[in-house]
């Protein structure tokens, strides 16, 4: 099995280390910075072979550039930001395969926060590395893609099998949360959730990952029937102040 462990970078982001115990490969998804990263990897004796971007923003990207100095790792990155990731050495597209040792991950594009973006699917393991679309109760930003993109990658994010683990890249799940619970104030899932989230981060404890099958039951934006009950919710997120 994949050993997948969370570093907490910058403010609120998570760096996440993957490694293959089998192969003693060893991947880093979206390292907004270097030196948590490469502590990490040396105290467990892990070398890091492979950077993996799920797009360009600095706070994804901006550790590239020193782990691949420190350990000669190849970054793997969105073709359609090739321009925005000078530090890549290898472009994926829809339907292309990455690989951990044996294990397989396809590259979805899932456009909407960023042009580009792209996730990571590790279908045989269960596992998605989602970035910055899908997070625990909540969706990203539309900084260069349309709701109508988005909402495009909910519907298939939602189609994946409800026990797929879903490693994001921000620990927002309770701001997420309060949103969640004006958007569907009668949603009795959601607010048993609340109650579990508001104690793990009162112990500075994180939320994620999370799952298909918790984020059907709670998420907003994954619930969304339409793209324009889509775009409506995103618009009250990107102003709600709760």
């Amino acid at each position: 099995m994949l050993e997948i462990v969370r570093i907490p970078v910058l403010s609120d982001n998570y760096v996440w280390l993957v490694h293959d115990d089998v192969s003693d490969e060893t991947m880093v998804v979206d390292p907004g910075e270097a030196v948590p990263v490469l502590a990490e990897a040396q105290r467990r004796g892990w070398r890091i072979s492979a950077i993996w971007n799920t797009h360009w923003h600095p706070d994804h990207t901006g550790g590239n550039a020193e782990i691949k100095a420190a350990t000669g790792a190849r970054v793997i990155a969105p073709a359609a930001e090739a321009a925005k990731i000078p530090t890549a050495d290898r472009l994926v597209r829809e339907g292309d395969v990455v690989r951990v040792g044996a294990h397989a991950a396809t590259v979805l594009e899932v456009p909407g926060h960023t042009a580009g973006h792209i996730a990571f699917h590790f279908s045989d393991d269960a596992v998605i590395f989602t970035g910055d679309t899908l997070f625990a109760m909540g969706s990203g930003r539309l900084f260069e893609g349309t709701a109508a993109e988005m909402f495009g990658n909910m519907a298939r994010l939602k189609r994946l099998p409800p026990e797929t683990m879903v490693y994001c890249a921000h620990e927002y799940t309770q701001s997420n949360g309060r949103y969640a619970l004006v958007a569907e104030p009668d949603n009795q899932v959601i607010a048993k959730r609340m109650i579990d989230v508001d104690r793990s981060r009162a112990a500075g404890e994180p939320t994620v990952p999370t799952t298909i099958a918790l984020e059907l039951a709670t998420n907003p934006f994954l619930r969304a029937g339409s793209s324009e009950i889509f775009a409506e919710r995103r618009a009250a997120k990107d102003a709600f102040r709760g």
